[in-house]
């Protein structure tokens, strides 16, 4: 005996609906620590980038310094130097993604590298050897 077009129901059942539920929830708990992992891969990416933009613009400041046109006397830039927008860096220093007080380029005078100075985050500069690092205690991110 056939059905009517008219009695067939369309739809789910409650079966079917649990089912796709609990598949999602699967999937969900594989992919969120595979995302979180991308997320702090990508964040220390952009702190190596940042780090390597300011490292090479105080290497500049320093070759440049010891040209006749820069002075004649080879020396890293000073603090206000560094932080003084177009004058080391093209534009301002670069933010620090592991930087959480909410000013984004901050610059603290710092005299051991991998050392957090103060509170304000961003970056530490050491004007006497030219080093530059993160100044946050976020794992791992103070080796770069």
């Amino acid at each position: 005996m056939k059905q009517n077009k008219q009695n067939r129901r369309h739809g789910f059942t409650l079966i079917e609906l649990v089912t796709v539920i609990v598949i999602l929830g699967i999937l969900s708990a594989v992919a969120l620590p595979v995302y979180l992992d991308y997320r702090a891969d990508a964040r220390a990416a952009a702190c190596k980038g940042a780090l390597g933009a300011m490292r090479a613009g105080i290497a500049n400041y320093y070759a440049y310094s010891a040209t006749p046109a820069g002075g004649g006397n080879a020396a890293f830039p000073s603090l206000t130097i560094l932080t003084t927008a177009n004058s080391v860096m093209n534009g301002t220093v670069p933010g620090n993604p592991y930087d959480s007080d909410g000013t984004d380029n901050n610059v603290e005078a710092g005299t051991t590298k991998g050392v957090v100075v103060g509170t304000d985050g961003g970056w530490a500069y050491n004007a006497t050897t030219g080093e530059v690092w993160p100044n946050t205690n976020v794992d791992g991110e103070n080796a770069f």
